[in-house]
C-alpha cells in the first residue's frame, strides 16, 4: 500500500477520482489538520475520524473528497512533494550564478527533508512503514527525484538548448548520485560531513558537488553561466 502511495504522490496522481481535492478551502482545511495528525501519531494510528475532529469537519465532508484514508494519507504526500519542488525552486531561482544554485539546491533538499516533521516521525515510530521505500524499494523515489534533478540541472546548464544523447546521460546519472546521497544523508545522520545547519550544507556542496558540475561543464564544453556585474 505505501508503495502504491508513494508512486502516486510522485507521479502526481490525483488522490481521488474526482480530481486533485486541494484547490479549494475545505480541501485546504482537510489536509492541513491530516498532516498535523499524521504529524502528532504517525499514519498507522491515525483515523478519518481523528483528521475531521482535529479539522472541526465532519467524516462526511471528508469521505466526500477523499473515499479512502490512503487516498487522504497520498494527497497529504502529494501536498507535501509539491511543496518541496516549489520552495526548492524558489530558492534556486533567488541565485543568478549557477554554481550557487547548485550549492542552494544541495542545501535546500538537505536542509528541509532533514528537518521535515512527519518524515521524521515516520523514520523513528513507523520505520517500516517508510525505510524500504526509501532503501531497497526505492527505485520509484530515487526516480522521481531524479528526473526533477535532471530538469533543474538542464535548464541551469544549458538553457532551452538541445543537448546530445550523452550530455542527457550524464545529467541523468549526476541528478541520480544527488539524490542518492542526499536520501543517505537523510536517513544515516552520523557522519564525518558537518550537515547541521544550511551553511554546513552549503560547504558540502561548493567543495564536492559543484566539481562534478565543472566536470559535466568541461566534458560537454559549456561554460557556466555567470552573472553580469555592473
Amino acid at each position: 500500500m505505501v508503495l502504491d502511495l508513494l508512486r502516486k504522490a510522485l507521479e502526481g496522481e490525483p488522490p481521488t477520482g474526482d480530481g486533485p481535492g486541494g484547490h479549494d478551502e475545505t480541501a485546504r482545511r482537510i489536509l492541513d489538520a491530516a498532516l498535523a495528525q499524521f504529524q502528532d501519531f504517525g499514519l498507522r494510528r491515525s483515523t478519518v475520524e481523528d483528521v475531521a475532529r482535529r479539522g472541526g469537519l465532519s467524516r462526511i465532508t471528508i469521505y466526500r473528497r477523499f473515499p479512502k484514508k490512503e487516498h487522504l494519507v497520498a494527497a497529504v504526500l502529494l501536498r507535501e512533494l509539491r511543496r518541496f519542488q516549489a520552495e526548492q525552486d524558489a530558492a534556486i531561482a533567488a541565485r543568478a550564478d549557477v554554481e550557487d544554485q547548485i550549492v542552494e539546491s544541495v542545501s535546500f533538499s538537505l536542509s528541509w527533508l532533514r528537518g521535515h516533521v512527519l518524515l521524521n516521525r515516520l523514520l523513528q515510530t513507523e520505520p517500516e512503514a517508510i525505510v524500504p521505500y526509501l532503501t531497497v524499494q526505492g527505485g520509484p523515489v530515487v526516480e522521481a527525484a531524479r528526473d526533477h534533478g535532471a530538469a533543474l540541472i538542464r535548464r541551469a546548464m544549458f538553457g532551452d538548448a538541445e543537448i546530445t544523447p550523452e550530455a542527457a546521460r550524464d545529467i541523468a546519472m549526476i541528478a541520480e548520485l544527488g539524490a542518492r546521497v542526499t536520501l543517505s544523508f537523510v536517513l544515516t545522520r552520523q557522519s564525518v560531513v558537518p550537515l547541521e545547519t544550511p551553511e554546513d550544507a552549503r560547504r558540502y556542496a561548493r567543495e564536492y558537488v559543484v566539481p562534478m558540475y565543472r566536470g559535466l561543464a568541461r566534458k560537454h564544453g559549456v561554460r557556466l553561466p555567470r552573472p553580469e556585474h555592473g
